[in-house]
């Protein structure tokens, strides 16, 4: 399995197409890529931003630019070297726009006779299929009916078209309503009352049965062809967690693509592995994420940053289990009941009521985003001992539970839960509590544990030391399309745990001449304000809206808050207004990008020369200052990125500023050695500094003694307050000489140089061997 030698993400939608990429792949080979790395291009709901709400498997989508374009951009990548790897949705369709899918539109006109019905997961035996899509009428979507109209053969609600049983056309609209296989409700009946599963919270995305062999191979066959034809070398997997049976699903899809490169998006918990004997080569790399840019952040700067926010005495476990529990009150409903159901088949005589508690309490306590039984047991039985330890009572319950689990891993109760646990904790963690304790929003990430404040260098280390022994081919990644905050955002922003002070006693000020309105929303606004500027008001309002929503204090996606998003929404509008604040905030700015562009140069080193396979997500070769979807999917300015490469490739030596190229430097040189000489990023071995400023050194050699060596400057500010690196050197592995910087192309002569003669023009430095040295 050859696996490529980096990625670069490109986000196919309005903005860009398959065309357009085409046109794109001698900048990707100019840059070092080793392969293409796309979203979805499947077939998905027509006008899709992402490509995730899949309508249609058999054909390549057509907003995208079809078939024709998709065969000439592999082809293109094929004559320049290049990989393709692809995202394949495996766990859901889309079904918003019923006509637009094929296959859900036979389920709703020909009911469980439908040659598809067993694709999607419906509990059939509940009656017609529930979908939620009628108006907010107060009276359970009832009074909506009114609004029914028969034309074409259909059921028509406004913008909604659904087909009609065959036979089933004649009498009142709502006799032929009444004779479906499906009843139009109220939107808001499906929070608790759907009848087929769902992706998440989102009800639009109903969940498929890809357990079953015949929907994988219908579901597969096009992604599938492309492998076996050679235009696709690589498969990414979305949200395999969903699955009833991960570990099957991803055996049987290795069988059917031996050669390809196959990484899961899973996030792992702490101290969490992918469960022994996945054939897959890795992850999609947010635990690189969580360990790369933890080690820029200072830990000594967390007390005064949670004293900042007003977070003393909040104890951030219990904000994340009054998440958890929220969900699963308001949000997961559906899916706790259906658990709820079969734990009630196994204990017929247990209070309705204890059933439910002990359910919703496993479901809260879980560790990890699942267990995949009988592997991974040892999730099971920590939220087991977590949910009896907070209710006493429920402890009967709950080991009836877990035993039924573990002695049926394949029965329904132990799929239900499994597939239970992932939503449970990305709502409740990833886009909940997360948004509510904002000390430091650095470190508030998708796959970072957010107790966890800093990662220090020997743990960095020995958790490369590991992915380098166990998971060589596995993605490393900074930024992608479900981040909260892009690589330099963060990077910016972690500069505030080394200057909390400066911090706190700015955003006290700033908030009290212009506040917000929420003190638990104020301290992300400000710090979103500062870490993504400069930004505009339109941006950074659709932005708070979303995160308040996300928040779910003081309002929602169901039932939002008019007045108090009117307050949200038009903040930012009055701070960028108030021009004696701005310029304050300008000029903290103007002191905290410095350090930043540094963090940013030095995770990006630390990921590009680490271990496994580094994405680069669009655009983000420059400073990127993009915050969540749909933030980063905005146009990327190609035309730019080609010139500065230009320039630096005709001798340019960038300075670290504004621009970005010193980034695009850095980026460049990396993956161009990467491509060229892979041998050379094998193994890993520590480097450590020694000296007054030892602690401000991170590094790594691979390749042995004639390989390379990485080395970044952390915790910038801390440096200058010390006065630099001073005496502080660092021995080199291997013989006394012949290194050489890739960057700046200065030789180094000494076998122990010292750090301030090698950063002298960057915070960052690649040495290789000179040729015939």
């Amino acid at each position: 399995m050859a696996a490529p030698t980096s990625t670069y993400r490109l986000q196919f939608g309005p903005h860009l197409g398959l065309s357009e990429a085409v046109a794109l792949t001698d900048y990707l080979v100019d840059l070092g890529v080793g392969a293409l790395y796309a979203s979805p291009l499947l077939a998905a709901a027509p006008g899709s931003t992402h490509g995730y709400d899949l309508v249609d498997p058999t054909r390549t989508d057509p907003g995208r630019g079809g078939e024709r374009a998709r065969l000439a951009l592999a082809r293109r990548l094929a004559e320049a070297g290049l990989g393709f790897v692809v995202d394949v949705v495996c766990n859901h369709m889309g079904v918003a726009d019923a006509a637009a899918n094929p296959w859900w539109w036979d389920v709703l006109r020909h009911g469980p006779e439908s040659r598809y019905a067993r694709f999607f997961d419906v509990d059939w035996s509940a009656g017609p299929l529930l979908l939620p899509v009628l108006g907010d009428d107060g009276d359970g979507g009832v009074a909506a009916e009114g609004e029914l109209k028969l034309a074409d053969d259909s059921l028509v609600y406004h913008e909604h078209r659904f087909p009609l049983a065959p036979g089933s056309g004649h009498g009142t609209v709502a006799q032929v309503h009444g004779r479906q296989h499906y009843r139009l409700v109220s939107w808001r009946r499906g929070v608790a009352d759907l009848t087929y599963r769902r992706f998440f919270n989102i009800d639009t995305l109903a969940c498929l049965r890809t357990e079953d062999p015949e929907v994988f191979g219908a579901l597969h066959a096009e992604t599938l062809r492309w492998v076996r034809e050679g235009q696709v070398t690589g498969l990414r997997v979305d949200h395999p967690d969903g699955l009833a049976d991960p570990s099957g699903y991803l055996r049987r899809l290795r069988a059917a693509a031996p050669g390809a490169w196959i990484v899961v998006e899973k996030v792992l918990g702490a101290g969490e592995e992918l469960p022994a004997g996945w054939p897959v080569d890795g992850t999609t790399g947010y635990d690189a994420l969580a360990e790369i840019s933890g080690v820029f952040v200072a830990p000594a700067g967390r007390q005064r940053l949670t004293e900042a926010a007003g977070l003393t005495g909040t104890a951030l476990a219990d904000v994340v289990r009054e998440a958890r529990e929220q969900v699963v009150a308001t949000m997961l409903v559906a899916e706790a009941r259906r658990v709820e159901a079969l734990v009630a088949a196994l204990l017929p005589r247990c209070p309705a009521a204890e059933r439910a508690d002990a359910v919703r309490a496993l479901l809260v306590e879980f560790p990890v985003y699942r267990s995949y039984l009988p592997q991974h047991r040892w999730a099971l039985d920590e939220a087991v001992e977590r949910a009896a330890r907070r209710r006493p009572a429920l402890r009967g319950i709950l080991t009836a539970v877990r035993d039924e689990m573990v002695a049926r891993p394949t029965g329904p109760l132990a799929v239900r839960v499994q597939q239970a646990t992932g939503p449970v904790m990305a709502k409740g963690v990833e886009d909940t509590a997360i948004y509510r304790h904002n000390s430091l929003v650095a470190v508030n990430e998708v796959g970072v544990d957010p107790g966890r404040f800093g990662v220090s260098p020997g743990e960095l280390h020995a958790t490369n030391a590991a992915r380098e022994a166990g998971w060589p081919a596995t993605m490393t990644t900074l930024s992608t399309h479900d981040t909260k905050r892009s690589e330099d955002v963060r990077a910016r922003l972690a500069v505030l745990s080394e200057l909390p002070e400066a911090y706190a006693e700015r955003f006290r000020r700033w908030s009290a001449r212009q506040p917000l309105g929420d003190p638990l929303l104020e301290p992300l606004a400000w710090q979103t304000l500062l870490g993504a500027w400069p930004i505009g008001p339109e941006r950074l309002s659709a932005y708070l809206l979303k995160v308040a929503r996300e928040t779910r204090v003081r309002t929602n996606w169901h039932d939002p808050d008019l007045a108090y998003e009117d307050g949200v929404t038009s903040w930012p509008a009055r701070v960028l207004a108030d021009a004696t604040l701005t310029a304050e905030v300008r000029a903290f700015v103007d002191r905290i990008a410095p350090p930043g562009w540094s963090n940013s140069l030095g995770q990006k080193l630390l990921q590009l020369a680490g271990p496994g396979v580094p994405d680069v997500y669009q655009g983000t070769e420059l400073w990127d200052y993009s915050l969540v979807d749909p933030d980063n999917r905005r146009p990327v300015d190609f035309a730019a990125r080609r010139r500065l490469l230009a320039e630096i490739d005709a001798g340019r030596t960038p300075r670290v500023d504004d621009t970005g190229a010193a980034k695009l430097l850095v980026t460049s040189r990396v993956l161009r050695l990467r491509r060229d000489s892979p041998g050379l990023f094998r193994g890993y071995r520590p480097v450590r500094a020694e000296g007054g400023a030892a602690e401000h050194l991170i590094g790594f050699s691979r390749g042995g003694d004639d390989g390379v060596v990485a080395l970044a400057t952390r915790l910038p500010v801390g440096l200058a307050e010390r006065g630099g690196w001073a005496d502080t050197v660092v021995p080199l592995p291997g013989d006394a000489g012949g290194w050489v910087d890739v960057f700046t192309g200065a030789p180094v002569r000494s076998p122990a140089p010292r750090v301030e003669d090698l950063f002298g023009r960057l915070p960052v430095a690649l040495l290789v061997k000179k040729r015939g040295s």
